[in-house]
């Protein structure tokens, strides 16, 4: 679920800490500053969606961690696959969306055909863990997509 910031300025990671979008820069080669559209203009070109695990759910604040649980509903993420028959990579932004997704959404999911990464949190809330090592363990995803990712 997108954080308080987020929802307030209506875009993905838009708290001002999220690694989210200088991973992406960094990992696809495009310029941070530009606008929110430029941004998710640049994913789109290269086949990126951006799309959330949780699509609803009750939560005082932004950490994940404050979920009611069983509050959780869940994306359809097996129609996002039909209606892209060509999507063949998901890449979960941390902890909660890839345990959401493993016992709510894999069994739906035909993984001859998608490869699923478990990347850490680009939260702020992931202090554990420093830019470069974020960078690190996402560029993976970016490998044979984007030779300029190596």
């Amino acid at each position: 679920m997108p954080s308080v910031a987020s929802l307030e300025k209506q875009q993905y990671y838009g708290h001002p800490r999220n690694a989210f979008w200088p991973l992406m820069a960094k990992l696809l080669g495009f310029d941070l500053n530009a606008s929110y559209s430029h941004n998710v203009a640049q994913l789109k070109t290269r086949g990126i969606v951006v799309w959330d695990v949780i699509g609803e759910c009750e939560r005082p604040g932004s950490l994940d961690s404050a979920i009611v649980k069983g509050s959780e509903r869940l994306n359809p993420i097996s129609q996002l696959l039909t209606q892209y028959p060509g999507l063949s990579r998901i890449a979960l932004n941390g902890g909660t969306a890839a345990r959401l997704f493993k016992k709510h959404l894999q069994p739906e999911i035909d993984l001859t055909r998608v490869t699923i990464f478990n990347c850490p949190s680009t939260s702020p809330a992931n202090a554990r863990m420093n830019f470069e090592a974020k960078c690190s363990a996402w560029r993976v995803v970016f490998v044979e997509q984007d030779p300029r990712a190596l």
